[in-house]
């Protein structure tokens, strides 16, 4: 599949260069690439067709942004074909890992194939727009995970954190929860979704990605769109130092309003407002969880 003029582009090229330095070694831990199409096929039937972002695109982002190390999450865009994220991470020097996607009955021989080649865990979607899997039996794989050294990553629309739970409590490995759990960031703290998940961090075994404030806070007045998303994950970093990373979520894929990622860095500065805090939320936090320069 080639590109075409009905494409959708879903990032800023380029965005604005931030103003906040980030530290050395900090960490975009989650973003997806896209294409090449001639060399990496999209899956069929996708309701929304982004145009190619690429890792030359990537590696420019993080050059620009001041990030030296990154996680790629295997997107849908490209399905159970790991083949463009797996590329991406060996062209990364050692700087770039990965999540991979893949379906809860994966071979024994394929979790080696993916550890080997830097995939540090599997990614699962509870999401309205995605084919589903059942929670029994993606909670079933922990166990060979927990073998390979990999661990659950799970992206759940926020009203699902109450039923998902109690199940994620089961796992062998950590859990880490994309995006906030997409909860609606305008309901603010107090919301039983928010809540829920708070509630799930307090077993250590939970870490949560601050990413995403662009899409849990994407209906707000332009002039403080992201702000309600800050609140709650300065809350989390405040809560949870030890069990929170954050990423771009770049090239933004099923967005409202394409973000700017210079901004989304800048972001930093008022959700882990002192040296301490974006120290453990950029750098320490993300070796631990990761292993960078791990065989």
């Amino acid at each position: 599949m080639n590109a075409s003029s009905s494409d959708v582009q879903t990032y800023l090229d380029p965005p604005s260069t931030p103003t906040l330095r980030l530290p050395a070694l900090a960490c975009d831990s989650h973003v997806h690439v896209f294409g090449p199409r001639p060399r990496f096929p999209y899956a069929e039937g996708l309701k929304v067709t982004p145009k190619d972002a690429p890792k030359e695109a990537l590696f420019a982002l993080h050059e620009r942004l001041g990030i030296q190390r990154c996680v790629i999450v295997q997107s849908a865009v490209h399905g159970y074909d790991n083949s463009a994220t797996q590329d991406a991470i060996e062209h990364g020097n050692g700087r770039y890992l990965g999540i991979a996607l893949v379906k809860p009955d994966v071979s024994d021989a394929e979790l080696a194939r993916l550890a080997s080649a830097g995939f540090r865990g599997v990614r699962f979607n509870f999401m309205s727009h995605l084919v589903g899997v059942d929670i029994g039996s993606v909670v079933a794989l922990t166990p060979r995970l927990a073998d390979h050294g990999m661990h659950l990553q799970v992206h759940f629309e926020s009203k699902l954190v109450h039923e998902l739970g109690p199940e994620l409590q089961r796992s062998a490995v950590p859990v880490v929860i994309d995006h906030m759990g997409r909860v609606d960031a305008s309901l603010g703290a107090d919301h039983a979704d928010f809540q829920a998940l708070m509630r799930l961090l307090d077993d250590d075994r939970f870490i949560v990605k601050v990413s995403g404030i662009d899409r849990i806070d994407a209906h707000a007045a332009a002039d403080a769109r992201y702000r309600n998303g800050e609140a709650l994950a300065r809350l989390l970093v405040e809560r949870f130092p030890d069990q929170v990373v954050w990423g771009t979520d770049w090239p933004h894929p099923n967005h409202t309003h394409i973000p700017d990622d210079g901004a989304l860095v800048d972001a930093l500065a008022r959700i882990a407002p002192d040296e301490a805090s974006l120290l453990k939320l950029l750098v320490h936090n993300p070796q631990n969880l990761y292993r960078f320069g791990a065989a």
